[in-house]
């Protein structure tokens, strides 16, 4: 076992709120299914990575989602606490708290629902470099992350003073952890979805197995 927590930030997929952007060229249901796919498909990937505890922090109403049953008999196998916060940035900063009061006091290393490509040797890897780093961020290919982790949970505060969904976040991420005095290791840049756009890109890294693969099929 490698001695980091994995936490999945994650909002239910919830038709007409799950994906907007996706929603507004898909519609509501495809859009909230893809994004339950895509959550089904991370947590599996996160499921079968050796870390020592798994946290998935999640916001929404789970009843609601599409693919529920397949969600809550995944999330059975994960500790499950609620996002707390006024905005998507504290929501983030208090996560890392949580998943590190949840599951003991190691490293955190968090990723979302928004890179189903993601491999057990790529978060191997990334769990790993933690080991041996006081910060990581893995840089998405839209200028934000889809990766931190943090060596002490309470770094992440530094994360509230950061604006989300924008095209620098990735940069002013870095730019607020070192603040903190934790020298930051940049690990792979990788394609997260967003829009329609992104969805045939990160559908030929993911396994032709995998539900995103499949339910995205032809789009």
């Amino acid at each position: 076992m490698i001695p980091v927590t994995a936490l999945v930030v994650a909002k239910a997929p919830v038709p007409g709120l799950a994906k907007t952007r996706l929603a507004a060229a898909l519609g509501d249901m495809l859009a909230a299914d893809i994004a339950a796919a895509a959550l089904l498909d991370t947590l599996d990937t996160v499921a079968e990575t050796p870390f020592a505890a798994r946290v998935v922090a999640m916001t929404g109403n789970l009843a609601a989602a599409c693919r529920v049953d397949a969600i809550r008999e995944r999330l059975s196998e994960f500790i499950v606490i609620e996002q707390r916060g006024v905005d998507f940035a504290e929501r983030l900063a208090y996560a890392h708290i949580d998943a590190a009061e949840a599951a003991g006091s190691m490293p955190v290393l968090q990723i979302g629902m928004d890179t189903p490509q993601v491999t057990v040797e790529l978060l191997t890897r990334s769990a790993r470099a933690l080991l041996d780093a006081h910060a990581v961020l893995g840089p998405a290919c839209d200028g934000g992350w889809w990766l931190l982790g943090v060596a002490d949970a309470a770094t992440a505060q530094c994360l509230r003073q950061v604006p989300m969904s924008h095209p620098d976040t990735g940069a002013l991420t870095a730019e607020a952890l070192r603040r903190t005095g934790a020298p930051v290791e940049l690990l792979e840049e990788i394609p997260d979805v967003d829009t329609v756009a992104d969805i045939a890109v990160v559908r030929a890294a993911c396994r032709s197995s995998g539900r995103f693969a499949r339910v995205t099929l032809g789009l």
